[in-house]
């Protein structure tokens, strides 16, 4: 799971069409403490989630098409949650 900011949408003219009636979100991947690392991840939303949100982000192919229940689904990458908070545990 990738911790991640919602920075913006991704738009295709064409695409396969399991992304038919779905958006694509770019999204910031964030370190524990809620900071940039720099990196980025193109993901499905299937939350609802909005620019701005702080999501967790399913990169693994198999997990996500499990998500999507179909098995030859093309995707990597899917939002599977929203998170309200993140609190951190001492070692």
């Amino acid at each position: 799971m990738i911790l991640a900011r919602v920075t913006g949408s991704v738009v295709s003219t064409i695409h396969h069409p399991i992304v038919d009636g779905r958006r694509l979100l770019l999204a910031e991947c964030l370190d524990q403490d809620g900071k940039p690392t720099g990196g980025y991840v193109i993901a499905m939303d299937v939350v609802g989630a909005g620019k701005g949100e702080v999501v967790l982000v399913l990169d693994e192919g198999n997990g996500a098409r499990q998500v999507l229940d179909d098995p030859q689904a093309p995707i990597r990458s899917i939002i599977v949650g929203i998170v309200d908070s993140l609190r951190l545990e001492p070692d």
